[in-house]
């Protein structure tokens, strides 16, 4: 018997020993439940893999429709800005044309009124001129009779004109 005999003979024992007390089977098992255990962990991985594809389409469409949202928005503001900017450009030229109406009518109002006024001292200087030389050469109680009648025809005249 030889040692190499002798070591065939323990090795054969030891693997018996480790038959009878089952090691093999609870390196099996051991090994098993830990082959389950990263084949749950795999699919946990892969169905959190799922959900965050799923979460992250979701997340996807809704920043398009809030892209898609914020650019009709945008247009809408705009194509209000462009109406405002044209309402308030009419009501400026209209505002601009009633004014220059105002002042038209104003200057036009001077305008009549330097007249009157300027015939009207035409006229006070004309009677005061005509009462002077009235005055000289017929005497004061006939000038002022004379007067008073041009006076009245000339009233009569005016009311005429005025109503017709």
């Amino acid at each position: 018997m030889t040692d190499t005999f002798w070591a065939f003979i323990g090795l054969v024992l030891f693997l018996a020993l480790l038959i009878y007390f089952e090691v093999p089977n609870v390196i099996i098992r051991k090994l098993d439940t830990r082959a389950k255990h990263i084949k749950d962990e795999l699919n946990e991985a892969l169905h959190l893999r799922e959900e965050a594809q799923k979460v992250l389409a979701e997340y996807q469409r809704k920043h398009l429709e809030i892209e898609k949202e914020t650019q009709e928005i945008i247009a809408d503001a705009k194509c209000k800005v462009e109406a405002i900017i044209a309402e308030t450009r009419i009501k400026t030229e209209e505002y601009i044309k009633d004014r220059s109406r105002l002042a038209e009518q104003k200057i036009a109002q001077a305008e009549a009124n330097v007249v009157r006024m300027v015939s009207s001292s035409a006229i006070d200087l004309a009677i005061s001129a005509a009462n002077r030389l009235l005055t000289k050469e017929l005497g004061a109680e006939q000038a002022n009779s004379l007067i008073k009648k041009s006076l009245v025809q000339e009233t009569l005249k005016n009311v005429e004109t005025y109503f017709n």
